[in-house]
């Protein structure tokens, strides 16, 4: 008899997670992830160099954030990368701004500070001779006791990673 009573509390324990977790997946509804949606006639992409004409300039983020939104989208779209302005989409853009402001203040004196970084981005589809404009900026907060050039040596490969990642989601994935 115990063993048809261990038996029987187990067969409740089983049923009663299945139940929860039919409802815990039919609760949150159909939810879908779609990486990149780029049209399949579209075979050629240029990147032209995302040029900085923010007021203060860090001389190495327009290379790299061009260097790296190519890598991203050459491993990431299966399209090919072209040089020439035959290009089904040439991608365009230039950082826009580059300002630090306070982000918390402790005992009446700034604690942390703020990194914004803005890209104006422009997608022209020559399939259908339109141009798209994109805004994306993304704060990068560090302690008020560094300066912004210590602050840049431990927070760039974050911004390119980031402001990259902004860029590729808003041009390709309908972010």
């Amino acid at each position: 008899m115990p063993y048809r009573s261990q038996r029987f509390k187990r067969n409740i324990i089983t049923a009663a997670l299945f139940m929860a977790t039919v409802l815990l997946f039919s609760a949150c509804g159909p939810y879908t992830f779609k990486d990149v949606s780029i049209p399949p006639e579209v075979k050629t992409i240029k990147v032209n160099f995302i040029e900085n004409r923010a007021p203060y300039k860090n001389p190495q983020l327009s290379p790299r954030l061009t260097d790296q939104l190519q890598q991203k989208i050459s491993n990431l779209t299966r399209r090919t990368l072209v040089t020439t302005d035959n290009a089904d989409y040439i991608i365009s853009g230039y950082i826009s701004s580059y300002n630090v402001s306070t982000a918390a203040i402790s005992s009446q004196q700034a604690s942390a500070n703020r990194l914004t970084v803005g890209v104006h981005m422009s997608l022209f589809s020559a399939l259908d001779n339109k141009t798209t404009e994109y805004d994306v900026s993304r704060d990068f907060d560090f302690s008020a006791g560094l300066t912004l050039s210590q602050a840049e040596a431990q927070l760039f490969d974050d911004i390119v990673k980031n402001v990259t990642d902004e860029i590729f989601n808003r041009l390709f994935s309908n972010w």
